[in-house]
């Protein structure tokens, strides 16, 4: 690995880590919070992890821009640090340990370093584009299986998606015999399948959600898997992303074909 990737990777991992203390210290706590114009909740421990990835961002790399969801500093670098703070605010309000801290580094719109730290598990997920992914230190391999009765899949919805995609979701699992498990994290989700545990995530967030996706990128594909849009394109994740199927590549196409009728009015 070269120096300047090296770099940015180990910032990026101990940022991680501070952020999963934070975490950690609000967890249980019922830290305040109050939900935005799109009705999803944020608490403090959200702000305040993503006020400090400004601060450590703009302290180390003071040219790079800062795509947070809750407070951005873009400027106009093609060095954009995208982050959630707290992926899966919903279920750390109520006291489920299945949250993540995700950030990445994108430059001209692609990841080229992503980190998903699991503060509860311990499990700290990384990868640079090139150079592998791992969690804690150990290689990640997505699965090798197609759709099966032990297959397992992730799919996040909620009422405002800008895509309806359970029914497609649930013909696509009956005809596959497969499980669908939402654990309430797509982030964690999309490490999930980095580690074979899911054999594909699908997650209807555009506007705002590139940070929910951008880390995964790497990671996934890193780990042997594929990301890409609803339609199976390639997108920017320094921008508003049109859907996004992480999965360990074998069982791409088929998900792609089965959200044909829930993409087919879209532009």
């Amino acid at each position: 690995m070269d120096s300047i990737t090296e770099d940015y990777l180990k910032f990026a991992k101990e940022l991680a880590r501070e952020a999963g203390g934070i975490m950690e210290h609000y967890f249980g706590q019922s830290p305040s919070s109050h939900f935005k114009e799109d009705d999803t909740i944020v608490t403090v421990a959200d702000l305040e992890i993503n006020d400090l990835v400004i601060e450590r961002v703009h302290a180390r790399y003071p040219s790079h821009g800062i795509d947070g969801e809750e407070n951005s500093k873009k400027g106009n670098s093609d060095h954009v640090w995208v982050c959630d703070p707290i992926d899966g605010t919903n279920p750390f309000a109520m006291e489920l340990p299945v949250s993540v801290f995700s950030l990445a580094l994108v430059v001209d719109g692609q990841p080229i370093i992503g980190v998903i730290y699991t503060p509860f598990m311990k499990k700290l997920y990384y990868g640079a584009k090139g150079y592998g992914a791992f969690v804690n230190d150990k290689p990640l391999r997505v699965s090798n299986k197609g759709f099966d009765s032990k297959s397992r899949l992730n799919a996040d919805w909620w009422v405002g998606a800008e895509f309806d995609i359970m029914p497609a979701v649930h013909r696509l699992a009956y005809d596959k015999n497969i499980y669908v498990l939402c654990p309430g994290s797509t982030t964690h989700a999309a490490a999930l399948v980095a580690s074979g545990e899911f054999v594909a995530s699908i997650f209807p967030g555009t506007k705002g959600k590139n940070v929910d996706i951008a880390a995964a990128k790497v990671i996934v594909e890193e780990a042997g898997g594929k990301v890409t849009d609803f339609y199976g394109n390639e997108q920017r994740y320094d921008q508003d992303i049109r859907g996004a199927i992480v999965s360990n590549r074998i069982v791409h196409a088929e998900i792609v074909d089965a959200l044909k009728e829930v993409t087919k009015n879209e532009v």
